[in-house]
């Protein structure tokens, strides 16, 4: 608990001083009346507090305790840390100059293979229908990293890129991306104290996440007064997606919290697809947008979505694999009956 409190301190702290130096670098968010809902001008770059919270607590564990063990080995961490410095970098010139889609996502990708060539990997993942799958084979040598399996690289690679562009779209709505991830971090904690998983480093990891995404989201709910920027959104994600797969192979748990706003990402990306229109240019078809669309207010829109993925999250506690597998197909119809009508109300209102 003391590594929550320091880390929910340490962001609220350096949120203000970020907040600050935003607005004197006039690094802003202005209303544009389409996907930029705000009343007023917001500063960026909040994204750096939660960094730098996050990291200067782990950064305390690594160098002056002995918590951290086998699951979290300080050497596999220098990979994610450079990772998510690259993906924070990106994000301040994105806020500052407004960089391509194709620049941010060539950087982003780069993030997650440092990640990966540092020791981010599986070496199996469960098979909800019995049983393990095992990723170790057609394995190569990478320099001085080891040994790295191209199975477990393809895996992971679009797993975190995945989480990150699904974190990033989020934070449409005020504190959405922000509290959905802390509710990923407390489920990953709850479960890593579980009997069956005990993974005391995970859970502290785990708690450090959640109380850094805390302190921020006191600045950042409805209505927010700074924002993640590019860097936070993506670099949310990628934390998440790398602690669920150093924790074990958590994929399941972090997927299940994530659910509704990853299989929107993918509904929108099909939409786009469809219809010819680049991938990576934002729009307002997300699920958040059209609830506000059919006149949800700002702040009962993201508290529902938190009741959702909290709810789900639990099941995670107490499903088998099989178990889960089946929420997650459910989920999956029911986001493409959601996805069937929003867009027969999109019609109707065009009519």
């Amino acid at each position: 608990m003391a590594y929550f409190l320091a880390a929910l301190a340490l962001s609220v702290f350096l949120t203000v001083i970020v907040r600050k130096i935003a607005i004197k670098k006039q690094i802003i968010d202005y209303p544009d009346n389409h996907r930029k809902l705000h009343n007023r001008p917001v500063p960026l770059l909040g994204g750096w507090a939660i960094f730098l919270a996050f990291w200067l607590v782990m950064g305390y564990l690594i160098f002056f305790t002995e918590i951290l063990g086998h699951n979290l080995q300080p050497q596999r961490l220098i990979g994610v840390f450079i990772g998510s410095f690259i993906l924070m970098i990106l994000g301040y010139f994105d806020d500052k100059k407004n960089l391509s889609p194709k620049i941010r996502l060539a950087v982003s990708a780069s993030a997650v293979i440092i990640a990966i060539a540092g020791g981010v990997g599986l070496d199996k993942i469960t098979n909800p229908f019995g049983g393990v799958i095992a990723l170790d084979s057609w394995q190569f040598q990478l320099g001085i990293f080891g040994t790295v399996s191209i199975l477990s690289a393809v895996i992971v690679f679009i797993w975190l890129l995945g989480m990150m562009y699904t974190t990033k779209i989020s934070d449409g709505l005020d504190g959405l991306s922000t509290g959905i991830v802390l509710v990923g971090a407390l489920m990953i904690f709850f479960l890593s104290r579980a009997g069956k998983f005990f993974q005391p480093d995970v859970a502290v990891v785990a708690l450090i996440l959640a109380g850094a995404c805390l302190g921020f989201l006191f600045f950042n709910f409805y209505p927010a007064k700074i924002f993640l920027g590019e860097g936070g959104g993506l670099f949310l994600g990628f934390i998440l997606g790398v602690l669920a797969i150093i924790a074990g192979g958590k994929i399941a748990t972090a997927l299940l919290v994530m659910a509704i706003p990853m299989l929107d990402f993918i509904r929108v990306i099909y939409l786009r697809f469809k219809i010819k229109q680049p991938l990576l240019k934002g729009d307002r078809r997300h699920l958040h947008y059209q609830l506000l669309d059919l006149g949800w207010g700002h702040r009962q829109t993201v508290l529902i979505l938190y009741a959702v993925s909290f709810a789900f999250g639990l099941t995670t506690l107490f499903l088998q694999s099989r178990e889960k597998m089946i929420v997650l197909l459910v989920l999956a119809a029911l986001m493409t009956f959601v996805g069937v009508w929003l867009g027969r109300q999109e019609e109707l209102n065009k009519n």
